[in-house]
């Protein structure tokens, strides 16, 4: 491992950084545009003096049409973000579109002037076009929907303004329905009940005529284009990747959950090292540390700024271990920032006894004399009636309809490549039974080397007596040493240290202010209640990081670990029945197996 920072790595990371060309052309595109729409909407901007400075400038159309003034307007504001960032396909729109605003400066309204001015943003983008080569994100035919309704959406409320900014041309007084209905006709091509004096009729129903038409040819675009899906977990990357966690898995026990098969994988030149990531928002999100040998760390993380720079996304890491963040920090020039910590509980000073663990020891002996009993067994050991009937508890009763998880969640459960996984499951037989028997709560550990555990998820009946997930984390604590295991990851808390030393006596006030933000947000996302309860196992403290490029990213990069972890949702989710039946390829043949095993069987 070297000891400096590598300036070919350094390179590395400036280049994913927006340039000054790109950020100054985007800039420029967004400020024409809203020009543009200003000028193409309000009747009287196209008479005052911003105006006279802004219909020379490039793209803008406004004093001979407002639709095409409206029409450029909207397509320099789509374009902004993506020559901000540095992406082909923008590039080579604005290339098209600049020289077209510059034949329409002169054609229509004679300006030498409005010309070169389009023309002169043109040369930096011809001359720095080698800074317009990010390559396009993942994306799938979903982004023609989503283009639709937001543009659709957009397109409705800037119609409402556009008939509304003419007052003075209205032909009696039409209702908001009247006003509604005439945007949507105008929004087909068509004639709408409102009515107006002059000219005025034909300025408004251009106007909403392209901006039906933007909506339609970019929804068309999107839906008709090339995908470039999202990048998948391979078999053979998969196999690679428990070779590697075979022999290095012991160092982190967030290894595991790299086998995610909505991951993607870069793996070190030599192959020994890999790092596993996923795109969201424009940000290229690792979580844990890299898997395999250290020594090859710096290899699989030059890979991974390789493709943030290719792609132009925002590079980051979420929940890394403090060795983690150093080879990070030291190899990139990126900055760390601690996140919380995580619980570790090791197996052999576990114990009930003591004053510490009284409501715990409490807890269990209430729920044992419920009648409900306790089994810890490996993935592999269980039947498939019952590992079927364990997966469709824990879709039921899962708390949302989105899967949560994406740094310490595996997402599937019962897979036959993770036999090694430990399931934890309690029961009470004299209960009425109920579609899953006398199932009443579910705990999945995958495994962390060949001596540890770490918890993935935690689910059990809503009709069950509180404090299941207790009893069944002192079951697998106890259930432990059977299986040769010594350690056993609990939960992630957030934010522990600011709540753990902003209760104490002494804290300061911006440390008492910060820990009361904390319990007000944990109204909605569990860090308060989850650092409580895994307090109450008295584990050791490890704490994990969040790595990043810019403190400007931090916004950026949390908005979109909401994503990746499920806590924010933008897409709308299939239907409850529809999503039982989807399954990975691997997942259909192993249960297609099973039944013609069964038939088979049946037969003889």
């Amino acid at each position: 491992m070297s000891g400096g920072v590598p300036s070919r790595v350094r390179r590395l990371i400036r280049g994913p950084r927006p340039e000054a060309v790109p950020v100054l052309v985007s800039r420029a595109c967004a400020l024409v545009g809203l020009l543009d729409v200003a000028a193409g909407v309000f009747p009287r901007f196209r008479h005052s003096r911003m105006h006279t400075v802004a219909e020379v400038l490039p793209g803008s159309f406004g004093p001979f049409a407002a639709a095409m003034s409206l029409s450029a307007g909207v397509l320099l504001l789509l374009l902004a973000h993506g020559l901000k960032r540095g992406k082909r396909r923008a590039w080579r729109a604005a290339v098209v579109l600049l020289p077209a605003g510059a034949v329409a400066q002169f054609t229509y309204r004679h300006s030498v002037v409005g010309a070169l001015i389009s023309l002169a943003l043109l040369i930096p983008l011809l001359v720095h076009r080698d800074q317009f080569a990010a390559l396009p994100d993942p994306r799938s035919r979903w982004r023609a929907l989503a283009n639709f309704v937001l543009m659709g959406a957009g397109s409705l409320m800037l119609g409402m303004v556009i008939v509304s900014a003419h007052p003075g041309r209205l032909v009696g007084d039409p209702s908001l329905a009247d006003r509604i209905t005439h945007v949507l006709y105008g929004l087909f091509g068509f004639e709408g009940p409102v009515d107006y004096q002059g000219n005025t009729s034909w300025t408004v129903a251009f106007s909403l005529g392209a901006l039906g038409w933007i909506t339609a040819v970019t929804t068309i675009y999107l839906a008709f284009r090339p995908e470039h899906p999202a990048a998948r977990l391979t078999e053979e990357d998969e196999s690679r990747l428990r070779s590697l966690l075979a022999k290095h898995g012991s160092r982190d026990s967030l290894g595991h959950f790299a086998l995610r098969r909505d991951k993607a994988v870069v793996f070190s030149p030599s192959g020994k090292a890999a790092v596993t990531y996923r795109v969201v928002s424009g940000v290229m999100l690792a979580s844990g540390d890299p898997i395999g040998d250290v020594e090859a760390w710096p290899g699989a993380i030059e890979r991974f700024m390789d493709e943030a720079k290719a792609h132009s996304w925002t590079p980051a890491v979420m929940g890394c271990s403090e060795t983690g963040g150093e080879v990070w920090t030291r190899e990139t020039g990126l900055d760390a920032l601690e996140l919380g910590d995580e619980a570790v509980v090791d197996v052999a000073d576990f114990s009930l006894a003591g004053r510490a663990m009284r409501n715990v020891r409490q807890m269990v002996k209430r729920i044992e004399r419920a009648g409900y009993e306790t089994r810890v067994r490996r993935v592999r050991d269980l039947g498939e009636a019952e590992l079927e009937r364990i997966r469709r508890a824990a879709e039921d009763w899962r708390g949302t309809d989105t899967e949560r998880g994406f740094s310490m969640a595996l997402g599937r459960i019962g897979d036959p490549s993770d036999g090694d996984c430990l399931i934890a499951t309690a029961h009470k037989a004299d209960a009425e039974p109920g579609e899953y028997g006398d199932l009443k709560a579910i705990l999945h550990f995958v495994p962390w080397g060949s001596d540890g555990a770490s918890l993935d998820l935690m689910r059990r009946d809503r009709s069950a007596d509180p404090g299941m997930n207790e009893l069944l984390i002192v079951a697998a604590l106890q259930a432990a040493p059977k299986f040769a295991i010594a350690r056993v990851s609990l939960n992630f808390a957030m934010f522990r240290s600011a709540l753990a030393r902003g209760e104490k006596i002494g804290a300061g006030p911006v440390l008492r202010a910060w820990r009361g933000l904390l319990v007000f947000l944990s109204r909605w996302f569990q860090i308060e209640s989850l650092y409580k309860f895994n307090a109450k196992f008295q584990p050791r403290w490890e704490p994990r990081f969040v790595v990043y490029r810019a403190s400007a990213d931090l916004p950026r990069i949390g908005f979109a670990a909401m994503q990746a972890e499920g806590f924010v949702t933008l897409a709308l989710p299939l239907p409850r029945f529809l999503r039982r039946r989807t399954a990975t390829p691997r997942a259909c043949a192993h249960v297609v197996a099973d039944r013609v095993r069964e038939r088979d069987m049946r037969a003889a």
